[in-house]
């Protein structure tokens, strides 16, 4: 670039060339000649969040009388853009940063007084002294933490979850009368109807929004307020408490100051925890979708017992075949998410003594898993399950040929002779029915109750005992 296309900024490290047009200034440009790391800069979510967190500590300066009408406002507006989305091109510093994300701090400091001197008619307005009063890239780094996870779970994740247990009760209203051949080990096992398999991956569904609810009264709690290493230097007694009542009245969650800031800023604790809740809804998705592609797999070599969506052709060489994609989009988002775990996990042991200091790694972490899970919630709702059709007759004919249906006989001719009738009904392909008749008297009506695959599947229900 030609020598017009910079402006030289300072620091207290000295001067520094940058672009012309950037928002940003020294700080931010350091960081972005000290890592050529990723080329990823921070989400969307955690920028939005420190821009909220900017405009709530600009208004606590200003109900507090810390800082004039005209920069408060000013930074308040800015703020707000900020966290629109309207300036995240002047946010590149990579997420491979200062273990603290004060790179990331900076840039929204030095951003917003940019925006904001602008805004007050040219009256200065310091990314320290006034965008930055009160806070610490110490404390306001985990609160953005906390706050972006939160703002990302109420309105994206919990609602997606809300979408696929719905769409799965609707679907198994549908077709859940349907009996099909249950099955342990991949091998088949005694009667199960569809309404009990789906209804199986709706608990685990709300199992997980039960889980991810349970982690939100820590999350909600914000370690605003203390300031460089938790003890609130700096920063007014009431500044945290007024901060989170400002964003709680902005976002419409119940946040509120950690009770303890100290140990907000030395540990991830929730981070970790989420993190983890996180990962069981991963592991849910990836059973409930592997379920589906057995279900699914064929048409005619395979259970063929459902046809999911055809949503794409399936093969560059193979005309007609068409692939169960949506379900492998989601193993491969859980096999993410549990990674993603992993480093979380990793980098939540690194709080040494009163600083975390892998939080821009946590922050990507748990956001990009958040992300991840909300967009395989909706495949697997609206492009999976709502959409797949029952094969009747492939169930029908699987189950009628079921040998392990003969475990109802257990009770009234004993384990040993149903045994036998089981490896005779499999070794000639015939139903089990039909044997059990020849090789007992129990008589064809009797073997029909006994054997009734429907009545197998109701909970308790015996359909007869060696005394009758």
């Amino acid at each position: 670039m030609a020598d017009n296309e910079f402006r030289v900024e300072r620091d207290s490290m000295g001067e520094v060339r940058v672009p012309a047009e950037a928002l940003w200034g020294a700080q931010t440009q350091r960081a972005i000649q000290n890592f050529h790391i990723s080329g990823q800069p921070m989400p969307r979510a955690f920028i939005r969040a420190v821009g909220l967190i900017k405009w709530a500590a600009a208004g606590t300066n200003l109900q507090l009388g810390d800082l004039d009408r005209v920069r408060g406002f000013a930074i308040q507006k800015a703020s707000l853009e900020v966290a629109e989305g309207r300036h995240d091109d002047h946010f590149p510093v990579d997420v491979f940063q200062t273990g603290s994300g004060t790179s990331s701090n900076m840039n929204a400091n030095e951003v917003i007084a940019r925006l904001a001197s602008r805004i007050a008619d040219g009256m200065a307005v310091h990314p320290n002294d006034h965008v930055n009063r009160g806070q610490s890239s110490n404390d306001v780094v985990p609160t953005a933490i906390h706050l972006s996870a939160a703002l990302e779970l109420s309105g994206q994740l919990l609602p997606a979850l809300k979408e696929l247990s719905e769409t799965i009760a609707r679907k198994a209203g549908d077709v859940g009368d349907v009996v099909k051949t249950g099955r342990t080990h991949l091998m088949d096992a005694m009667p199960i109807t569809l309404g009990q398999e789906l209804g199986a991956w709706r608990t685990q569904i709300d199992d997980s929004v039960a889980r991810l609810q349970s982690a939100r009264p820590r999350l909600h709690t914000l370690a605003q307020g203390g300031t460089a290493v938790g003890t609130g230097v700096n920063a007014h007694p009431e500044f945290g408490a007024r901060v989170a009542s400002l964003l709680s009245t902005h976002t419409g969650l119940d946040l509120r100051p950690a009770r303890d800031t100290v140990a907000a800023l030395a540990c991830q604790d929730t981070a970790v925890e989420l993190s983890g809740q996180l990962r069981t809804l991963a592991v849910s998705l990836m059973k409930i979708a592997n379920d589906l592609r057995w279900m699914n797999s064929g048409p005619l070599a395979g259970l063929g017992e459902i046809s999911l969506p055809a949503l794409q052709p399936g093969s560059s060489i193979m005309p007609g075949k068409v692939n169960p994609v949506m379900p492998e989009a989601v193993t491969m988002v859980a096999a993410q998410v549990i990674g993603n775990d992993t480093a979380i996990t990793v980098a939540g042991q690194s709080g040494n003594f009163q600083l975390n200091v892998m939080l821009p790694v946590i922050a990507w972490n748990l956001l990009q898993s958040i992300k991840l899970l909300t967009g395989a919630v909706h495949g697997l709702a609206r492009s999976t399950i709502v959409g797949f059709a029952v094969n009747g007759r492939q169930i029908a004919n699987a189950l009628d040929r079921n040998p392990m249906l003969v475990t109802a006989l257990n009770p009234v001719i004993g384990y040993d002779r149903a045994a036998a009738i089981a490896k005779r009904a499999y070794a000639e392909a015939r139903p089990i029915r039909d044997v059990a008749n020849e090789m007992t008297d129990l008589g064809e009506e009797r073997i029909a109750k006994l054997l009734d695959p429907r009545a197998l599947t109701r909970r308790g229900e015996r359909q007869g005992g060696a005394d009758e």
